[in-house]
């Protein structure tokens, strides 16, 4: 258990399945980059295809099932929910969030605004395209939403090694939520997306992120909600190492050698090493400071 039973989750911005409406923009997770946790996408791009493909697929013909309109509530009151299901844990994640970025936002120079967050089943509309939920949990700049199937977390431990500890689950939403900070940052605009390898934009992006979800489980057990009840409890050892676990089991080169079964190429990379990943989580977490994230001017990644 890592929330706080008595801690109110309730959230106007996280809802259960509907989706927005289809748009433009590069979706980090499925393109330009990738987000934290890509099931078939990550494998996709490193046999030479475009993620992009994935994330703007026709809205006929599926044999998943297809969210519609609008979302509704997801039932998710209170951190006991949150500690009984995966999709009120992704909720309490992103309100969690919500309260460690707002206090946070004047050392990273931001306006900050909150991101909107959806549960999906099979498929979903979004602003960034159409997305199934073989491209895992991402982020989507133009609607500022973070996207989740929360089916997604038996393959996180079945297929890929992690955790099925539950902060392994909660860093993959800090993760994303990494993403929208970079996002108010202006970090999205200024990278060059095209980019592969081990010290390109697009894994330097990744590791920032990385590091940013560092920094909410520095903060997270004393981020509190609008009733002064902390979201979380003091994290354990068994809560970092579940984290670190899922930071490990998405590096580029444990997918290309052991869930693959290829080779690694660090020239295809678009994510970063399981060793990076790890590292800069912690880099997050042992400083609590955004400023130790600046992954774009270090030469040791």
């Amino acid at each position: 258990m890592t929330f706080n039973p008595n801690a109110d989750i309730r959230s106007d911005n996280v809802s259960r399945s509907g989706g927005g409406g289809r748009g433009r923009g590069i979706a980090i997770g499925g393109g330009g980059g990738g987000c934290l946790l890509l099931v078939i996408v990550v494998i996709y791009a490193i046999m030479g295809g475009n993620p992009l493909d994935l994330l703007q697929g026709s809205d006929t013909g599926s044999s998943q099932s297809q969210d519609q309109g609008t979302g509704g509530d997801t039932g998710c009151t209170t951190g006991a929910d949150a500690n009984a299901s995966d999709v009120c844990l992704v909720q309490a994640t992103v309100e969690s969030a919500d309260a460690t970025w707002r206090d946070l936002a004047p050392q990273t120079g931001i306006t900050f605004s909150e991101p909107r967050g959806r549960l999906f089943s099979g498929q979903t509309n979004t602003g960034c395209g159409a997305a199934s939920r073989d491209v895992g949990p991402f982020y989507c700049p133009a609607d500022s939403t973070i996207y989740i199937d929360a089916s997604f977390y038996d393959e996180l431990s079945s297929t890929y090694g992690a955790s099925a500890g539950a902060f392994a689950k909660e860093y993959v939403v800090a993760h994303e939520y990494g993403h929208h900070i970079q996002n108010l940052q202006g970090t999205m605009d200024r990278i060059d997306h095209s980019q592969k390898g081990p010290t390109s934009d697009g894994v330097r992006l990744e590791l920032q992120a990385d590091c940013y979800a560092g920094v909410w489980a520095d903060h997270a057990s004393s981020s509190k909600d609008q009733e002064g009840q902390a979201f979380l409890e003091p994290l354990t050892d068994e809560d970092i190492s579940d984290a670190l676990s899922a930071a490990s089991a998405v590096g580029d080169d444990h997918i290309q050698g052991e869930v693959s079964g290829g080779d690694v190429n660090p020239e295809t990379w678009t994510h970063g090493s399981s060793a990076q990943r790890q590292k800069w989580f912690t880099t997050g977490y042992e400083s609590g400071d955004p400023e130790s994230c600046d992954t774009f001017s270090t030469s040791d990644l």
